[in-house]
């Protein structure tokens, strides 16, 4: 039998912020007043009223100051919880524990690496001679030696093909809006080159050196009045840069051709001979390929029709070669090659044909292709011969993810992996033994976040049509499953991202306290291949509420919590996940953490970054589109007098990728409609974005915000740890 409650039931069981909604039951701090200036718009014929488009412009000062009223509003809510502080201790003691760890690898001559090393606000570039080698190490850019407010990021670094020089895209406050700077590898001085906006949220940014680093190709932004102002964050072009000269004199590549939504990538081969340009149609899957040989000829390799997801070089005994991912005809993927020499799909030769994983991508060697895999949210590593034999797959721990492979000699690589309970580390593979060793590059912590005492079961729930969706649930060994327990269930569900095993330390905290934290596998996603993300697309999107509504109701059902014990977490597209899920089934669970998340679906695509997601999630300029977004679009759906579990919304005034306004027009429809004394609350970032960049200490605060709303509401008393002497 289906378990369910109405919120009345619920009304007052959790204590200080439980009752706060408006300034029912004497709420100590009064809901912000929020006007209406309705606007009607028209939609084959459906009118749809929209209450609080006002709220769009965060420069109007009537915003500004409802923002603010609002902030303040949940800040005195959340500074009441009881557990508060107590969080906020323990969360600081978990990230310092967390003293080093590495990312973004790369091989130049030299390995780079970027490096986590908390209190420090933001991750650095470093340099090693190699992975096994930490006391080589040496700072290359550290941004907070930049910035001592710890607000500049790093979005990202190209190192030159020889090693000498590294391209460096800093951004500030989360914006992700990066100009690229150059710097010496040898001594980490600064050159003079600065090109502005190689770097927007929208479609993001790239460098690729040319051979004898005399300067980069780039991707670029429109400069000043080249295009009207609305097209300013679109038409990414490919330019170059050559040192020592002034930006305004780069010289244009490739691009005037490519969609207003194309987001571009590049690379180059080991010799610099040649340059890949791969640019992705928006959000929603579809690439196309370009290639310029040694003689400045342009070749397209492949067009957006081709189901080509993915092209990287290689350059074994039989000669340099372009690896494709193709998902024609094989929805979990195939790798064909072609030479370099004739690069027509036509002449490609298929070398890996699909199996029952789902293929992510493929890294080159000498004599060897590593392939990872997919196995629904856990991954594998199969190893083939460049004629496609297979070999001995690299051994991994059970229910593993890896994260990105690097190719160092001839076969060897490096490839990062985490489990769910083990943290990431850096393995060398070297195929002359057959094993995988650690590195000097892993998570140094204490045993404060060790997870010895904590299990995942991997299980299955039932959607509406049947299909079978996994969810991964953490839980303290000998947990009983007598419908108690605080829960979260975490989701996202989209792009054809895949939700594979990661270890968060955060999660260590909510763990010890009792907590189960289970993570959903949706439709949407890539966990078994292209047919899985179809799934979740454009018109079928609401499979992706469906799977997630039934894995809400397995936990339930199968014992590990209660309505009034659960909370769910989504943050982007899972954001709207959470908004679809609240408006649809809001009898389920007690309270909502959503992070930077979309929720007016009609207008999505009028925001800078909303174009970029039609290829994925559908546009309302075509009609069959326009009924599936306004069938679940969440702004819509909040009906008034209906009771609504206990919502944190949070939002960054710099957030790039979803406008806030979603945010501030979900809180303000909430608040209005919802008949719950449940609070419904808004805490918006004024130095972050959409959560890139974002700096140490706000990240401890913002989870302290986070955990010290769901104790309350799920009436969890924080128990302070008993550690053992010595």
């Amino acid at each position: 039998m289906r378990l369910t409650f109405t919120m009345g039931t619920l009304a007052g069981l959790a204590i200080s912020i439980s009752s706060c909604n408006a300034n029912r039951e004497g709420a100590a701090s009064p809901l912000p007043a929020t006007k209406k200036m309705p606007i009607t718009d028209k939609y084959y014929g459906i009118k749809v009223t929209d209450d609080y488009r006002w709220l769009n412009d965060l420069r109007d000062p009537g915003v500004r100051q409802w923002n603010d009223e609002q902030n303040h509003y949940s800040r005195a809510l959340l500074d009441r919880a009881p557990a508060r502080q107590m969080i906020a201790d323990r969360l600081k003691e978990i990230y310092s524990d967390q003293t080093t760890s590495y990312y973004a690898v790369q091989w130049r001559q030299a390995l780079f690496a970027m490096k986590r090393q908390p209190p420090k606000e933001q991750p650095f570039l470093v340099v090693l001679k190699s992975a096994d080698d930490a006391a080589s190490e040496r700072v290359v850019v550290d941004p907070n030696q930049i910035n001592a407010k710890g607000t500049t990021a790093i979005d990202f670094y190209v190192p030159s093909l020889d090693g000498r020089l590294v391209a460096v895209s800093l951004s500030e406050n989360g914006s992700e809006d990066g100009s690229a700077h150059v710097f010496e590898v040898a001594t980490g001085k600064p050159l003079p080159d600065v090109v502005p906006r190689v770097q927007f949220p929208t479609a993001g940014g790239d460098v690729a050196w040319n051979k004898d680093a005399s300067g980069f190709y780039y991707t670029r932004y429109p400069q000043g009045n080249e295009r009207p102002t609305e097209d300013a964050n679109f038409y990414q072009q490919v330019y170059f840069h050559k040192l020592g000269t002034p930006a305004s004199s780069d010289t244009y590549v490739i691009g005037k051709d490519f969609p207003r939504i194309a987001e571009i990538k590049l690379s180059t081969t080991d010799d610099g001979r040649y340059l890949l340009v791969s640019v992705a149609n928006g959000d929603g899957g579809e690439f196309a390929h370009y290639l310029l040989n040694p003689a400045g000829q342009w070749t397209q390799v492949t067009r957006f029709s081709d189901k080509i997801v993915a092209a990287v070089f290689g350059f074994g005994e039989t000669g340099q070669k372009l690896y494709l991912l193709s998902r024609d005809h094989a929805p979990k993927g195939k790798i064909l090659s072609l030479p370099l020499e004739n690069p027509r799909l036509a002449a490609s030769a298929t070398v890996v044909d699909e199996g029952d994983a789902a293929i992510r991508y493929v890294q080159p060697t000498a004599t060897r292709l590593y392939v990872n895999e997919s196995i629904g949210g856990p991954s594998q590593i199969q190893v083939f011969d460049l004629s496609g034999k297979p070999l001995t797959p690299i051994p991994l721990n059970p229910i593993s993810s890896v994260d990105d492979m690097v190719r160092l000699g001839e076969d060897e690589i490096l490839f990062g992996t985490q489990t769910f309970l083990d943290p990431f580390a850096w393995y060398r593979f070297e195929p002359a033994t057959g094993q995988a060793a650690k590195t000097a590059l892993y998570i140094d912590s204490t045993s404060s976040i060790g997870f010895s005492d904590t299990e995942v079961v991997r299980e299955f729930a039932t959607s509406k049509d049947g299909t079978k969706v996994p969810i991964n649930i953490l839980r303290r060994k000998g947990t009983r499953l007598d419908g108690q327990n605080p829960a979260i269930l975490y989701g996202y569900g989209g792009y054809g991202i895949i939700e594979s095993p990661s270890f968060s330390a955060r999660g260590r905290l909510w763990l010890e306290q009792g907590g189960i934290y289970a993570i959903a596998n949706l439709r949407g996603g890539g966990e078994y291949g292209e047919e899985w993300h179809k799934g979740g697309m454009l018109t079928q999107k609401q499979n992706v509420f469906d799977d997630f509504a039934a894995c809400i109701q397995y936990l339930i059902d199968a014992k590990y919590t209660n309505p009034a014990r659960l909370a769910i977490e989504g943050g982007s597209n899972g954001g709207l996940l959470m908004g679809a899920t609240l408006t649809q089934h809001p009898e389920l669970f007690r309270a909502v953490v959503s992070y930077v998340g979309i929720y007016d679906m009609l207008r999505v695509e009028l925001f800078p970054n909303g174009a970029f997601n039609v290829t994925e999630f559908g546009t309302v300029k075509e009609p069959s589109q326009f009924k599936a977004l306004y069938a679940y679009s969440p702004y819509h759906h909040v009906q008034d007098g209906k009771a609504y579990p206990a919502v944190l919304f949070l939002t960054g005034d710099n957030d790039g990728r979803v406008d806030p306004a979603n945010s501030r027009k979900m809180t303000a429809r909430l608040q209005a409609a919802t008949s719950s004394p449940l609070p419904v609350l808004l805490r918006t970032s004024s130095n972050a974005g959409h959560g890139f960049g974002t700096a140490l200490s706000e990240r401890i605060a913002q989870d302290t915000d986070v955990f010290a709303f769901l104790f309350d509401q799920l009436r969890m008393s924080y128990k302070p740890l008993v550690r053992q002497a010595g």
